[in-house]
């Protein structure tokens, strides 16, 4: 019977329960544009980073979180700027077989920033 009345509170912090991430590009250093003006793109060197985010207690805790400084750090040497940014967040196949293992315990992420370094 006590069971029972554990199932609403565990599923009601299931539902609320999330990963989120937030990345600051104010505080790299270098301008950094999400998208270019239309019809003109960016143009330079293409780069993608993947690294990884790790949540725990069905994503309410951070564990790791990918820092864009650190992911783009290589990329932005010599007073470059950053275009046309892209942040993917996502699971692999990997990620879901362990969140699931782990009743949701341990939530590991992949997250993929892509974009153009321009020189200024």
């Amino acid at each position: 019977m006590r069971l029972f009345r554990l199932v609403p509170a565990a599923l009601t912090l299931a539902l609320l329960a999330g990963c989120a991430n937030t990345f600051d590009a104010t505080r790299l250093g270098v301008p950094a544009t999400l998208a270019s003006a239309a019809g003109t793109p960016a143009v330079g060197d293409s780069f993608s980073v993947t690294s990884r985010a790790v949540y725990a207690l069905w994503g309410v805790v951070k564990l790791s979180e990918p820092s864009l400084k650190k992911a783009l750090a290589a990329q932005l040497a010599g007073g470059k700027e950053v275009a046309d940014v892209r942040i993917r967040v996502r699971s692999r196949l990997s990620d879901v077989i362990i969140t699931g293992l782990t009743l949701g315990l341990i939530v590991p992420r992949a997250v993929t920033i892509e974009g153009v370094v321009v020189q200024k």
